[in-house]
């Protein structure tokens, strides 16, 4: 695998880029890349072309955060201004707004089943779960310091009576910036950190399996192939790494960014479109 450019935009936004994901394709429209700015707007292009569909507005302070639901239908995008905003992907209606503490949504990610939009971040060490048939805060689950009194539920429902507290992966020695498991391994974990160095767990093992040096300063995001067979980095000292997990070592490094690289994502694979039918 070899990172190669296609497309650039220069001055894609006002302002720095802080978030990115890919909105799945539906029956009437290709698969869409959709960023977040410090420009208080949420950004639609067109994956192949990576041409401008439409520019989103709603928050008064910057982007810090998206997610997309895996129907492709609706959006999130969250705030510093401490809202979270649900919105019809094809319109831009609004469908929900969320309110949230300032500064306390700096992660999202709706659960595969599109039942349930995660979100985290800030200093109050919690993950809140909204139900998105009603958009009503369904749980807030405490995250305990490894020292501290075990987590409570505040808030829960039968619908996430599992979603329980299991155990602490140490390891790093300052903040985690990005999380994500690998679609080929659902118990390999990867963690991006202010360390500079990127984490390999058997989350199920509460192991650590490797750590990744390489980067020059803090790693802001993480994403893993979808083959399971690479990652890839951003990171503060503007570049972006591709690791070959088998060799566990950085393998590329492309330097064309200007300033800290906040998102990177891969494309998931059979995002073509028109959406392939039975008889093809």
């Amino acid at each position: 695998m070899k990172l190669a450019g296609l497309k650039s935009v220069e001055n894609a936004h006002d302002e720095s880029v802080w978030a990115a994901t890919w909105i799945p394709a539906t029956e009437t429209r290709p698969a869409l890349l959709m960023t977040g700015s410090l420009d208080e707007t949420v950004k639609l292009w067109k994956s192949d072309e990576l041409t401008l569909e439409r520019t989103n507005t709603g928050h008064c302070l910057g982007v810090v955060s998206v997610a997309a639901h895996p129907s492709g239908a609706i959006a999130a995008s969250a705030s510093l201004d401490s809202f979270i905003r649900v919105f019809d992907v094809d319109s831009n209606a609004s469908i929900a707004t969320l309110e949230a503490p300032p500064s306390e949504v700096w992660q999202m990610q709706f659960d595969p089943k599109g039942t349930t939009l995660a979100v985290a971040g800030g200093g109050s060490a919690s993950v809140q779960l909204w139900d998105t048939g009603k958009w009503k805060l369904i749980a807030t689950l405490s995250i305990p310091r490894p020292e501290g009194p075990k987590p409570s539920d505040k808030n829960s429902s039968k619908e996430v009576s599992r979603a329980k507290f299991l155990h602490h992966l140490e390891g790093h020695f300052m903040p985690v910036r990005s999380l994500v498991y690998s679609p080929a391994n659902p118990r390999m974990l990867f963690s991006a950190s202010d360390d500079a160095h990127v984490h390999m767990y058997d989350a199920e093992g509460k192991t650590m399996v490797a750590a990744l040096s390489g980067h020059a300063s803090w790693v802001l995001s993480v994403d893993a192939s979808p083959d399971g067979a690479a990652i890839a980095t951003g990171s503060s000292d503007k570049t972006v790494r591709l690791w070959d997990l088998s060799m566990r070592a950085a393998v590329q490094t492309v330097s064309n960014h200007a300033d800290q690289v906040w998102g990177v994502t891969f494309r998931p694979p059979g995002w073509s479109w028109p959406p392939c039918r039975p008889a093809c």
